[in-house]
């Protein structure tokens, strides 16, 4: 029997003190039971002696402390997981949605998890095909890697979570391939829109969703993620899948975490974040990756929106340290109706050489990415060239490389979110690009490679 507790002396805001307890845990959850029957939840903070500091989900309005009584569960919060997860849509705490039955559960998991000791991690080395050819030509995503992308305010990133979630499989495999797409924060018309998409595609059978809404309470919003990649860790360890974690918006996941460290009046960090926010992401971050010898493995793409487009705010700035690489998504590519507007140059994907090449992707994948990369590079800094001195200092080799520029942006980037290409499709039509430059300008791509691939017609 659970002991009960009528020593609740005082709240302030989502904050309850309940006092005399006894073996409380930190992170153990907590039930508050009114005079009417009614309980809501929450979950211990902080310990001090016989002191617990609880944080309440659903905020503590209209609750009287005089007449409520507290009961601590032993166990923090835990998500239901099964294998009919997938197709189902749930909220911030794990409870269903989508008005289906309620999960018959085969385990009930914390949703903390536990840390993935690295020697036991396997290095990420296979290709995951995206159907984007500004990710899978030129900074390919790899099973088990961590690559996060950086977007700004009102830029597209919803639908290109979207489009990642419906387009995403691993090439050659025969292994089982799931998405769980976790939205943090988000308003109504975005989770519809999620919803919707993924119904109406079919990709809604191969995915679980947990969305946790604007108006949601800032605890739920902290557990969302988290619930995420512990269904992610079930279907991957307990059931052998390839996972894609996409989680939209970290951002709003960081700003539930200031709210919450200010709550409990902790010295704040820069610009106001708490100052363990790198070890908090951490955490989740981390728990992506492969286990040696388990066939499963989790891949994350979690989406943030950098404020003022600034890169070198904290939360960019620290999820850049703890992932592999980003996805930049550039506002003047977006100006310009560019879908999806990726900017491949400042994007990086650092385990990408590890993914392609002969018997993954093709031979000529390195070579063809290095020679684009330069290429558009060249490009760029000749067209901004001819906007000071004019299309008449520009010498016709550097003409061309303006034309493959705006050519390479047209064509090869912008593709638009219903557009599923092949590695295929996207080498290829690298190579139709690079076509427009004389064959002496591949000075990156070995003479084999260019006598078999280059366009003769060109």
């Amino acid at each position: 029997m659970r002991k009960e507790y009528r020593t609740i002396s005082e709240v302030v805001g989502p904050l309850m003190l309940v006092k005399d307890v006894e073996g409380v845990k930190y992170d153990e959850l907590v039930e508050i039971e009114q005079a009417d029957g009614a309980i809501r939840r929450g979950r211990v903070l902080e310990i001090n002696g016989d002191k617990a500091m609880v944080q309440l989900f659903e905020g503590s309005q209209g609750l009287r402390i005089s007449d409520s009584k507290a009961r601590f569960l032993g166990h923090s919060i835990e998500l239901d997981v099964a294998p009919d997860m997938l197709g189902r849509v749930f909220d911030g705490m794990g409870k269903p949605k989508d008005g289906g039955p309620a999960l018959i559960a085969e385990k009930h998991l914390d949703i903390n998890g536990t840390a993935m000791n690295p020697a036991a991690r396997d290095y990420p080395s296979e290709f995951i095909q995206t159907g984007i050819s500004a990710i899978d030509g030129l900074n390919t995503l790899v099973r088990g890697q961590k690559l996060p992308v950086f977007s700004g305010s009102g830029l597209p990133h919803a639908n290109l979570a979207a489009q990642i979630a419906r387009q995403a499989r691993v090439l050659g495999s025969d292994e089982k391939f799931a998405v769980v797409f976790a939205a943090v924060g988000i308003t109504f018309e975005e989770a519809d829109f999620f919803i919707s998409d993924f119904r109406q595609t079919g990709a809604i059978e191969r995915t679980v969703t947990f969305i946790n809404l604007a108006n949601d309470p800032a605890i739920e919003r902290i557990s969302t993620p988290r619930m995420a990649i512990t269904a992610a860790e079930y279907l991957a360890y307990d059931l052998g899948m390839h996972v894609l974690v996409i989680i939209t918006d970290i951002t709003n996941y960081a700003e539930a975490l200031r709210e919450v460290s200010a709550a409990r009046k902790e010295v704040p960090g820069r610009r106001g974040y708490p100052g363990y926010m790198y070890t908090d992401l951490a955490t989740m971050y981390e728990r992506a990756g492969r286990i040696r010898g388990n066939k499963g493995s989790i891949t994350m793409i979690p989406i943030l929106s950098m404020p003022e487009d600034d890169v070198t705010h904290p939360i960019p700035d620290l999820t850049g340290y703890i992932t592999e690489g980003q996805i930049i998504l550039s506002r003047d590519l977006y100006r310009k109706g560019l879908t999806p507007p990726i900017n491949v140059l400042p994007s990086l994907s650092r385990l990408k050489d590890k993914g392609i090449g002969k018997g993954k992707t093709r031979e000529d994948h390195a070579d063809t990415m290095n020679q684009l990369f330069s290429a558009y590079s060249r490009g760029k800094e000749a067209k901004e060239l001819a906007v000071i001195l004019g299309d008449a200092a520009l010498s016709d080799t550097d003409k061309l490389y303006a034309k493959f520029a705006d050519a390479f942006e047209a064509e090869y980037v912008s593709q638009g979110y219903y557009t599923n290409r092949s590695i295929e499709e996207t080498l290829n039509l690298g190579w139709k690009l690079l076509g427009i430059l004389p064959k002496s300008e591949l000075k990156r791509i070995r003479d084999a490679y260019i006598e078999k691939y280059y366009p003769e017609e060109a």
